[in-house]
C-alpha cells in the first residue's frame, strides 16, 4: 500500500542528538580524541581571551567546526554555517544544542583569525601526535620526507611587474591581458592577489602556477605525519625543509633513517644528513650524466629497500590533503594562513588514520 505524502510544519522530538548518532559512527572516535586534545589546550585558550566583555565563539566549538569542514570537504565557511544550521550530526560534533543560533560567517571568520595569530594549529597538531605516541603508533627511527605543490588562490593575470604596471585597456573584473613575448619571473613579477605566492613548476613539461610548497615528515610504521612545513616555491625549498624537519627528530641511541625520492639525491643534502646522524635512504638518480650520492654503503642494507617501499605512502597523505581537505588549490591567501590550514589538515589526517587503526586492531 502506498503511503501518504503528509506535510508537517512542526516537529517535537524527545531524542537527543547524542542518542541519534550511532555508537559505531566514525565521528565518535574522532570526537573523543579531539575532546582530549582540546582539554590540554584549554589553558592556552584562556590566555587568548580577555577576562571581561562579551562572550566570543568558544574556541573548542570553532576548532570542531573547522575540523568538520576538512573531514567533509565543505568548500567554504559560508556553506559550513549553512550545514551546521540543519545537520544534526554536525551540531552534535561541534557541541551545539538543537535550538542554538548559528554564528554569522563574518564573526566565525574573525574568530578563526584569532586562532591563526595564536598558532593554535601547530599546538593542536602536536597534541594529536602526543596521543599517537601514547598509543605506541609512532616510529622513532624510520621516516620519510616529501613535498607537494599547493596552488595559490591567485590567477595568472595577477602576476604582474613589480614596478611600472599599466592598467588593462578594457578594465572590468576579468580584463584582457597580453603576456605575449614577455618573460615573467619571480624576481621581476609578483601576484597582486597573493604577493607571497611564486610562479613555479615541479617538473619539465608541466604548467607553471602560482603556488606554495607543502612539506611533511612521515613516520614509516603507520604512515602518520609527525612534522609539517609550508614554504615559498623554490627549487631548493624541499631539501631545505627536509633538513629543518630532520633536525627536529628526537635523538636516541640508534641512527634514524630518512627516505625520499630522487629529488633529494644531491651530494650536499646527503652529506648534511650524515653529519646530523641521519642515514639517507633517498632514491638514486638513474641519469647517465649525473652520479648518485647514495652508494653501496647504503643500498646493500635490507632497510634501504624497505624505506623505498614505505616512502610511497607519503603520497596517500598528499592525496587526502588535496582532495578531502581541498588544499589542491587553497582558499586562503598569504603564507601564514595557508600554512595554518596545511598543518591543521595534517592533524585531521592523523585523527582519521588513528581512528582507522583503532578499528583495525579492535
Amino acid at each position: 500500500m502506498r503511503g501518504d505524502d503528509q506535510q508537517q510544519s512542526g516537529m517535537f522530538s524527545y531524542i537527543s542528538a547524542e542518542q541519534r548518532v550511532k555508537a559505531n559512527h566514525p565521528l565518535r572516535a574522532i570526537r573523543k580524541m579531539v575532546d582530549a586534545v582540546l582539554k590540554e589546550l584549554s589553558p592556552r585558550f584562556n590566555r587568548m581571551y580577555a577576562k571581561h566583555g562579551r562572550p566570543s565563539v568558544a574556541p573548542e566549538k570553532l576548532l570542531r567546526a573547522l575540523l568538520l569542514q576538512v573531514l567533509y570537504t565543505i568548500r567554504s565557511e559560508r556553506q559550513l554555517m549553512e550545514q551546521l544550521d540543519y545537520n544534526l550530526l554536525y551540531r552534535w560534533f561541534v557541541g551545539l544544542n538543537m535550538d542554538d543560533e548559528i554564528w554569522d560567517v563574518t564573526v566565525f571568520t574573525k574568530n578563526r583569525d584569532r586562532l591563526l595569530r595564536a598558532q593554535i594549529a601547530q599546538a593542536f597538531f602536536e597534541q594529536v601526535l602526543e596521543q599517537a605516541r601514547g598509543r605506541g603508533l609512532l616510529s622513532a627511527e624510520h621516516f620519510t620526507v616529501d613535498g607537494t605543490l599547493i596552488e595559490a588562490w591567485a590567477g595568472q593575470k595577477s602576476f604582474q611587474r613589480k614596478e611600472g604596471n599599466k592598467p588593462p585597456e578594457d578594465g572590468g573584473s576579468n580584463p584582457t591581458v597580453n603576456f605575449h613575448g614577455e618573460q615573467r619571473r619571480n624576481d621581476t613579477h609578483r601576484s597582486t592577489t597573493d604577493a607571497e605566492a611564486m610562479l613555479y613548476k615541479k617538473s619539465r613539461g608541466s604548467e607553471s602556477k602560482l603556488c606554495y610548497l607543502g612539506h611533511v615528515l612521515m613516520e614509516n610504521r603507520n604512515g602518520l605525519v609527525v612534522d609539517t612545513r609550508l614554504t615559498k616555491a623554490t627549487g631548493t625549498a624541499e631539501r631545505e625543509a627536509a633538513l629543518q624537519m630532520a633536525a627536529q627528530i628526537p635523538g636516541g641511541t640508534k641512527r634514524v633513517t630518512l627516505g625520499g625520492d630522487k629529488n633529494y639525491d644531491t651530494q650536499d643534502f646527503v652529506a648534511k644528513l650524515r653529519e646530523a646522524a641521519v642515514t639517507p635512504h633517498v632514491a638514486q638518480h638513474q641519469h647517465a650524466r649525473r652520479s648518485s650520492a647514495i652508494d653501496a654503503r647504503t643500498t646493500r642494507h635490507e632497510g634501504y629497500a624497505v624505506s623505498q617501499r614505505k616512502r610511497k605512502r607519503v603520497e596517500e597523505i598528499f592525496g587526502w590533503i588535496k582532495t578531502v581537505a581541498r588544499l589542491r588549490k587553497t582558499r586562503h591567501r598569504g603564507r601564514k594562513r595557508v600554512g595554518w590550514m596545511f598543518t591543521f589538515a595534517a592533524a585531521a589526517f592523523n585523527l582519521v588514520r588513528m581512528g582507522n587503526l583503532a578499528v583495525a586492531t579492535a
